[in-house]
């Protein structure tokens, strides 16, 4: 998995400290990460993106950014407003895949939802990954109403021809409700694909050091880490 996408199934879910965790574990077993951001939006020149706070957490990363564009929207919307051409699809695959060559892991980290739209002519992630071959990372809010979406977004994956690697719950609640308890053992089922971590909240509030000692703890195996969702489902249905 030299190429892995991260989407969301919604804005502000914690999609960014997911990719930061992903990023952290690779760094720890030794690999070479670069993390590429298609559009950044919201963020005026010079300020620090996404990729900026990967690097924060993480670790010594390889950041990119193919645009970035000054208004908080969906990046076709943002790079028409400010007059710039847009990020395509075509050139988020040509970028990750030159990244690859260099760098044992490359996370690509979308803007918002899976079907956000990059450019005018309805060019999406989802559209990137399907050119890469890539699998796509799941970041699903934990509560009421996320298996509806967590299960919209594996079907527009699927008919892509897109594999769904997973879900990770973007921001898990020290005190989660009954809704995010039965949810835990419902997510499977809605992505088609294992649950493969959570991150707790206020994880990026975490001093860095402690950030990256802890990550690891977050995610499932098959992200490098020890998270073990059995045990996780267990624990949170009994209260």
């Amino acid at each position: 998995m030299s190429v892995l996408m991260i989407s969301g199934t919604n804005t502000e879910i914690g999609k960014t400290v997911t990719t930061a965790a992903v990023a952290a574990v690779a760094l720890a077993a030794g690999r070479s990460v670069a993390v590429l951001k298609p559009a950044q939006t919201g963020v005026a020149p010079g300020e620090p993106g996404d990729v900026a706070e990967v690097a924060r957490l993480a670790g010594p990363v390889t950041g990119a950014e193919l645009a970035r564009f000054p208004e908080p929207l969906a990046p076709a919307t943002a790079a028409r407003r400010a007059g710039m051409a847009p990020v395509r699809p075509k050139e988020v695959a040509a970028a990750a895949e030159e990244l690859a060559q260099q760098h044992d892991l490359v996370l690509v980290e979308g803007a918002g939802g899976l079907l956000v739209r990059l450019d005018d002519e309805g060019g999406t992630l989802a559209d990137a990954a399907a050119l890469l071959d890539a699998p796509v990372l799941v970041v699903a809010q934990p509560g009421l109403g996320t298996l509806n979406v967590t299960q919209l977004t594996a079907e527009a994956l699927a008919a892509r021809g897109v594999r769904c690697a997973g879900v990770v719950i973007g921001s898990w609640p020290t005190e989660p409700d009954l809704a995010m308890r039965c949810n835990v053992a419902e997510f499977p089922e809605m992505a088609g694909a294992p649950l493969l971590g959570a991150v707790p909240q206020g994880a990026s509030a975490l001093p860095p050091a402690d950030f990256r000692s802890t990550a690891p703890s977050w995610l499932a195996p098959e992200l490098g880490g020890t998270w073990n969702a059995a045990e996780f489902g267990a624990r949170v249905s009994a209260g």
